[in-house]
């Protein structure tokens, strides 16, 4: 029977672990990720793996929770300071693109999204709880429509728009580098007018 592990082997092996899947999973995904590629720097047995984490899907979810703090910081910071919601939109969807370009594991969420839900199907009700701290757009929405009025439309239809123009990033190398700031700036402002009534 194999040792137990001590509380500071426990602390020390997740965030080997969290470190680990946090390189791999941005830089080459989670399906081509394999346990071995995660246990090998942590020195420990696949098996061991599961004294940490459930899956895979587990520890990719636990990397998305530990960052979600900083999006919502963010998105706090963008409701404090806008005036209305045109500029809440529009300071959302900037500051989401400028996260997306500083954080790889949100972006390969935002280009790969059969990895997001890959990672849904194997939550359970505690999970999907936790998950949820992840997505603070409908708390974000319902500010938003506190600010002026966002036009009449199904919030999935609105949700489906920001989406569409967080994708324009996948598409820099295609839009040219020296066009794309301009191109991108011009699409919020158009999104954020559109999405708003005077």
């Amino acid at each position: 029977m194999p040792t137990p592990f001590s509380a500071e082997d426990r602390a020390r092996i997740t965030e080997l672990l969290l470190d680990t899947g946090r390189r791999l999973f941005a830089v080459q995904g989670l399906r081509k990720t394999s346990l071995d590629d995660l246990v090998d720097p942590a020195g420990i047995a696949k098996s061991s793996f599961y004294a940490f984490f459930d899956s895979k899907e587990a520890l990719y979810l636990e990397l998305m929770l530990r960052q979600a703090p900083q999006l919502h910081e963010r998105l706090a910071e963008v409701l404090d300071e806008a005036e209305n919601a045109r500029a809440a939109l529009g300071g959302f969807l900037r500051a989401t693109v400028r996260m997306l370009d500083e954080n790889p594991l949100y972006r390969r969420l935002v280009t790969h999204p059969e990895e997001m839900r890959a990672v849904t199907r194997r939550m359970g009700p505690e999970e999907m709880a936790r998950a949820e701290r992840l997505l603070p757009l409908p708390g974000f929405l319902e500010a938003a429509r506190g600010k002026g009025q966002l036009v009449e439309v199904d919030d999935d239809e609105l949700l489906g728009v920001l989406q569409a123009v967080l994708l324009l990033p996948m598409h820099r190398q295609d839009l040219g580098e020296q066009r794309y700031p301009a191109v991108l700036d011009r699409l919020i402002d158009i999104v954020a007018t559109g999405l708003t009534k005077e």
